[in-house]
C-alpha cells in the first residue's frame, strides 16, 4: 500500500515537471519570436539616404538632356594590304573561289561610339578627339532620340579635345563647373552611352587629381575616378554635387578592355581653354619657352646642391628660343612661372601652354644657390619636332661607370642615327648588367658632361672619368630621343 502511494506521488510530480516545462518553454518562445521581430531603419538614415537618392536623381535629371550619343563610321580602304594581292592570285582562286572567307573586301565600313556633351544652345559639342578625328561621318543623337549629322570644328590630340557642331537651337546646355577645386573624395556622376547604351549614369567619387604622365595625352592633368565606365563612354560628361561639368571622360585603366575601377577625365578647365580655342580659330595656338625640362629628383638635387625639394630643372635651351634669350641655362632650376608655383614638370607645361604667345612673364629660377627673377616672353609652339635620335656603338669604364661602353660620334653615326650637329660627346654602346649604370643609362644615349663638365670626345670622357672617386656619385648630361636630360649615377642599382 505504502509503495502504491509513492508510485502515485511519482507520477503526479512528473506531470507537474512536465507542465512547468511547457510553461517555461512557451514563455522562452515568446521571447525569442519577439527577439526575431525585423529590425527597421531608423527614421534618420531614411532622411539621409533618401536624400542623397533625391539629389543623385536630380543631378541626373539635369544632366542627362546635354549628353548625347555619338556615332562614327569610317571608309577603309585595303586595296594596298599585301594580303589582298595574295588572295587575289588566280591559283589561290581556283582552290577557294571567288567568295572565300579569306578574302578581305577591298573596302569596309569601320564604326565606333561616343558620347559628346552640348555646350551651347546652337549646337556646338565637346568630345574627346579619339571619338571623331579623322572619320567621314558622323551622327549626332540626342536624348530626345533626335538624330543630326555632326561636323567637325576642331580636334586637338594633345589634350584628346575635340569640337562638333550640329545644325539645331535651343538645345540643352550643361553648365562648366570649376574642375581646380574638385577635392578627391567628393561625389561625382558620369553619363554618357557605354556600349551603345544611352543615357547610362554611373556614380562614384574623386580618387586623386592632378594625375599626369599616363601615356594617353601630352599635354596631362587627369581627375582620377571610380565612378564606372566603358567604351562608349568617351566624351561623356563627368559632373559635380551641383550637376556642372566637372569633365569630359576620356580613358580607363584596363587589363581586359573593361572597367577595372580606375578612369580618368580631362578637367573642365582644360576643356574650356582648349574647346574655346578651337571655336575660334580651329585649332589650339599653345605658349612655348624652348627649354627640356625634366623633375627634381632627390639624387639630382645633391648633385646640384640644392636644397629646394620642388622645381622643374632645365635639362637644355634651345638656340634662338624664347628661354635662351631671356637668359636662362642648362642647370637652372624653374620653381615659378608667373607667379605660380612650378612643382613638377606638368603644371609648368600646362602654365606655358596656356599663356598666349607673345606675353612676358616672370619666371623665378635658382641657379648656384642664388635665387634669380628673369622675364622670359613666351613663344608660339612649333607644329613639327626635332628628329628623333637614337643609336648604338662601343668603349669602356670604371668606377660607377665601369660596365658602361662609349666611343665617339662619327661622321658615318652622326648620319646614320641623323644626330644634329650640335650635339658633341660619346656615344653609349653598351651599358654591362651589372653596371651602377645599368637602369640609368641607355644605348645610344649621348654623353655631353660628366659632373658639370664638358664632353665632346672619347679622350675627354676618359679624363674626365679617371679622376671620379669609386664611391662617388656621378651627374651626367644626356642627349636621348631628341631631348636632353640629366642622369645622376648613385650606386643603387
Amino acid at each position: 500500500m505504502q509503495k502504491g502511494k509513492k508510485t502515485v506521488v511519482g507520477m503526479l510530480l512528473v506531470v507537474c515537471g512536465i507542465i512547468a516545462g511547457l510553461v517555461i518553454a512557451s514563455n522562452f518562445n515568446i521571447q525569442t519570436q519577439s527577439a526575431a521581430q525585423p529590425k527597421e531603419v531608423s527614421p534618420q538614415s531614411k532622411d539621409v539616404l533618401i536624400q542623397l537618392s533625391n539629389a543623385l536623381a536630380e543631378v541626373a535629371d539635369v544632366v542627362k538632356p546635354s549628353v548625347v550619343n555619338i556615332s562614327t563610321q569610317k571608309t577603309v580602304d585595303t586595296k594596298d594590304n599585301p594580303m589582298n594581292r595574295f588572295f587575289d592570285d588566280p591559283m589561290f582562286k581556283r582552290f577557294f573561289g571567288e567568295d572565300s572567307p579569306y578574302h578581305m573586301p577591298k573596302k569596309y565600313e569601320s564604326k565606333a561610339l561616343g558620347s559628346g556633351v552640348i555646350i551651347s544652345e546652337d549646337g556646338y559639342i565637346v568630345t574627346n578627339s579619339h571619338v571623331v578625328k579623322d572619320m567621314d561621318e558622323i551622327k549626332v543623337i540626342l536624348a530626345d532620340k533626335k538624330e543630326y549629322k555632326g561636323k567637325i570644328i576642331g580636334a586637338d590630340p594633345k589634350t584628346d579635345v575635340a569640337v562638333i557642331k550640329i545644325d539645331a537651337h535651343n538645345l540643352p546646355v550643361l553648365k562648366l563647373g570649376d574642375s581646380s577645386k574638385m577635392r578627391v573624395g567628393e561625389i561625382v556622376v558620369a553619363v554618357g552611352n557605354p556600349f551603345g547604351l544611352n543615357q547610362t549614369v554611373t556614380m562614384g567619387i574623386v580618387s586623386a587629381v592632378g594625375r599626369s604622365e599616363m601615356g594617353i595625352a601630352d599635354y596631362e592633368d587627369f581627375i582620377q575616378i571610380d565612378a564606372p565606365i566603358n567604351p562608349g563612354n568617351s566624351g561623356g560628361a563627368l559632373v559635380n554635387a551641383s550637376g556642372e561639368l566637372a569633365g569630359i571622360n576620356t580613358a580607363i585603366f584596363s587589363t581586359s578592355g573593361g572597367y577595372q575601377g580606375i578612369g580618368f577625365a580631362i578637367p573642365s578647365n582644360m576643356v574650356k581653354s582648349v574647346m574655346d580655342k578651337l571655336i575660334k580659330s580651329g585649332k589650339v595656338i599653345r605658349g612655348w619657352l624652348g627649354v627640356n625640362i625634366q623633375p627634381l629628383t632627390p639624387e639630382l638635387a645633391k648633385s646640384f646642391g640644392l636644397k629646394e625639394k620642388d622645381g622643374v630643372l632645365i635639362a637644355d635651351v634651345v638656340d634662338g628660343g624664347p628661354a635662351e634669350k631671356a637668359g636662362l641655362k642648362r642647370g637652372d632650376l624653374i620653381v615659378s612661372f608667373d607667379g605660380k608655383d612650378a612643382s613638377n614638370t606638368r603644371q609648368l607645361r600646362n602654365l606655358v601652354a596656356n599663356t598666349p604667345p607673345g606675353t612676358t612673364q616672370n619666371v623665378r629660377i635658382i641657379r648656384d644657390g642664388k635665387e634669380i627673377s628673369l622675364k622670359v616672353t613666351v613663344g608660339e609652339l612649333p607644329d613639327n619636332k626635332q628628329a628623333q635620335a637614337d643609336a648604338p656603338a662601343q668603349a669602356e669604364f670604371l668606377n660607377r661607370l665601369k660596365g658602361v661602353s662609349v666611343q665617339d660620334i662619327t661622321a658615318s653615326i652622326r648620319e646614320r642615327f641623323n644626330i644634329p650637329t650640335k650635339v658633341s660627346g660619346v656615344i653609349v654602346t653598351n651599358i654591362a648588367d651589372d653596371s651602377a649604370a645599368f637602369n640609368a643609362l641607355r644605348q645610344g644615349d649621348i654623353i655631353q658632361e660628366v659632373n658639370r663638365k664638358r664632353i665632346n670626345n672619347a679622350k675627354e670622357y676618359d679624363s674626365a672619368v679617371s679622376g671620379i672617386k669609386a664611391d662617388e656619385d656621378i651627374l651626367l648630361l644626356v642627349y636621348r630621343g631628341s631631348a636632353y636630360t640629366y642622369v645622376s649615377i648613385t650606386g643603387k642599382k
